[in-house]
């Protein structure tokens, strides 16, 4: 029987020279890789007590949507600022070239709820740690990211180490 990691297309110097590019598409594009995908982060959350799930654009809508419907939760979007139409909070984050925005609907979130984070991959950790921040500051209570690909070596895990964290697919190196 193949693993997820069997669809994982790897692209050498892409986007620049030396780095090796995990191309999540090659899961997505198959049903059995994709199928594999989701039961692996759903076996993720495995005795995890939660509300809602939230994903992070874009891909964490990708993973989220089926996850929240197979274990009939909410899905809440996490997106890039100026895209939710409602009342929104909103949070800053470095990256590796400049700062983005993210923001969910202030509404979204109850006080008390259990929230369950994923996105398709952690690296550096910033996108995620600015979801949680948003999610904590409406009063909701991070319980458990996951994420379908985790890049070692980029700290992720390190600026996350106040959070419960797992992933399917571990590589080292960028």
């Amino acid at each position: 029987m193949k693993k997820v990691e069997d669809y994982m297309i790897s692209i050498p110097d892409f986007p620049k020279k030396g780095i090796i590019f995990r191309d999540v598409t090659g899961v997505t594009e198959s049903a059995e890789g994709f199928s594999l995908a989701i039961d692996e982060l759903d076996n993720l959350l495995d005795g995890v007590e939660y509300d809602v799930l939230a994903g992070t654009e874009s891909r964490g809508f990708i993973f989220g949507a089926p996850l929240a419907y197979k274990n009939k939760k909410g899905l809440v979007l996490v997106r890039k600022k100026g895209k939710l139409p409602r009342e929104t909070v909103e949070r800053s984050y470095d990256l590796e070239y400049g700062s983005a925005t993210i923001e969910i609907h202030k509404d979204a979130i109850k006080p008390g709820d259990r929230v369950v984070l994923v996105d398709d991959l952690i690296a550096t950790g910033g996108t995620i740690e600015a979801a949680a921040k948003l999610i904590e500051e409406l009063g909701g209570v991070v319980v458990k990211m996951i994420f379908l690909i985790e890049l070692s070596d980029l700290g992720g895990r390190e600026v996350l180490k106040d959070y419960d964290i797992a992933s399917v697919i571990q590589y080292e190196g960028e």
